[in-house]
């Protein structure tokens, strides 16, 4: 548990900054603005998730594919994956930014956002576009980083964009009263800037990488191969975004102040789950090592430990922030009516939160001893037989402030659902091997002892 602890230390400084990063939007809104821009950069997230899912797929089989001719010392093919990989960025963001531009309208319209916030989140969703391809850049840099094995770099661009990001809120949305345009115009040269630091690094500390700034001819053999890996788990993330804008749309439905405090609560709700994402890709680090290794009995012993710790660290963290909800909540806006509706979110939510942590580290256990469609089934259930409709009963049928426990019963389903891992046959297998590693052990542990007797046997006689 010790070095579980030390590999996740990195990841929970990360996941700080990057809630820092989406937090100062919202409080400095909800400070100097008022809850209908709060609500605006709350449901602005989801239409610029839809052009970004794929994306994010791709570009973790890029890290993926780094990672394997890293490894192989293939620098002819590394150096083809990197030009095709900047190529790429550029094909793809410039015709994204346009119809995110052209169809926001659309989406929000479907989404069923109210009157009062639409002009603030298209405002503040088209600018984000115009600056989509630094975010796109940024994240296609950080994964070819991971794939080098520099995962810490990424912590510092990440720390400069949170820095800009924060300084440059308080200068448009406070200083010059831009509301939530102004808050899209800071996040967009945050990132503008932490695209360029990413690549001067890349461009100095890897300067055998044909790494160029301007997009050249990709290769088209390296292109298929990035598509052959990328695009199913594109296809996954836009599974999980269109239940996510389904779920958003229910909310939507409820009025500006209460997406204000859905909104509010998803911050808190990040607050106390730092641990989550770290124990969870230190799980599937852990037993992708240890699995490649052979190292059943160490296996056996972090599935049963690692997810019991995680639920334990995002209960305690749940309750601190369950004790201080009121004055947290009142951090980020003085509406009443949000206040109210935000400290009822949180009561649905928050103490099932440990459920979640539990379930997400199984699932990266089951991730990193290859049972990967098991985790993908368990995800999809939870979001579309069990979230989505479970909100909508409650919002048809008994209150749609009530709409967001709807996550919490996916919350309960998803661990019940990821226990019965223990009981696969991929389990049973990794149980059965470390039952043998442990009688080996006992055997060599005999053998050492009764060569001891003999030998001090021997001397005495």
């Amino acid at each position: 548990m010790k070095l579980i602890v030390l590999f996740a230390i990195p990841m929970v400084i990360g996941n700080i900054l990057q809630q820092l990063y989406s937090t100062a939007d919202t409080f400095i809104i909800g400070n100097f603005s008022g809850p209908a821009s709060i609500a605006a950069v709350g449901t602005s997230s989801q239409p610029l998730e839809i052009f970004l899912c794929v994306f994010m797929g791709i570009g973790t089989g890029i890290s993926v594919l780094v990672s394997v001719y890293t490894g192989a010392e293939d620098d002819e093919s590394l150096g083809r994956l990197v030009r095709t990989a900047v190529s790429f960025t550029y094909m793809a963001a410039l015709p994204l930014s346009v119809l995110g531009i052209v169809l926001t309208p659309f989406i929000l319209k479907s989404m069923h956002v109210p009157a009062d916030t639409w002009d603030l989140a298209l405002s503040y969703i088209r600018i984000v576009f115009v600056g989509l391809i630094a975010n796109m850049g940024y994240n296609m840099n950080a994964g070819i980083l991971r794939g080098l094995g520099d995962s810490a770099s990424s912590l510092v661009f990440l720390f400069i964009s949170t820095i800009v990001n924060v300084v440059l809120d308080i200068v448009f949305v406070a200083g010059f009263s831009m509301d939530a345009a102004g808050a899209a115009l800071a996040t967009v040269i945050a990132m503008f800037m932490s695209w360029a630091a990413s690549i001067v690094y890349i461009r100095k500390k890897y300067p055998s990488l044909p790494f160029s700034i301007l997009p050249g001819r990709p290769d088209m053999d390296m292109l298929k191969e990035i598509l052959r890996i990328g695009l199913p788990l594109g296809f996954n993330n836009s599974v999980y975004t269109m239940g996510h804008i389904v779920m958003q749309s229910l909310i939507n439905t409820q009025g500006s102040a209460f997406m204000a405090a859905a909104s509010v609560t998803g911050k808190i709700m990040g607050i106390s789950s730092v641990a989550i994402t770290s124990f969870s890709g230190a799980m599937s680090t852990f037993a992708g090592q240890n699995f490649g290794a052979g190292n059943y009995r160490r296996l056996r012993e972090g599935g049963r430990i690692v997810p019991l710790y995680s639920g334990l660290t995002t209960a305690f963290l749940g309750l601190c922030m369950y004790m201080f909800a009121e004055p947290l909540i009142r951090l980020f806006t003085g509406d009443e009516q949000t206040i109210a509706f935000a400290l009822v979110c949180i009561g649905l939510q928050l103490p099932f939160q440990w459920c979640y942590c539990v379930l997400n580290t199984i699932l990266n256990l089951a991730n990193g001893v290859g049972a990967v469609k098991f985790s993908t089934l368990v995800n999809l259930l939870m979001l579309w037989a069990v979230r989505i409709p479970a909100a909508f009963l409650i919002s048809r049928f008994y209150d749609g402030h009530y709409v967001t426990f709807g996550v919490s019963i996916s919350f309960m389903f998803g661990l019940t659902a990821s226990l019965t891992f223990y009981r696969s046959k991929r389990w049973k297998e990794i149980v059965s091997r470390s039952g043998e590693e442990d009688g080996r052990v006992f055997t060599k542990r005999k053998e050492g002892r009764n060569a001891a007797c003999n030998t001090a046997l021997r001397q005495a006689l």
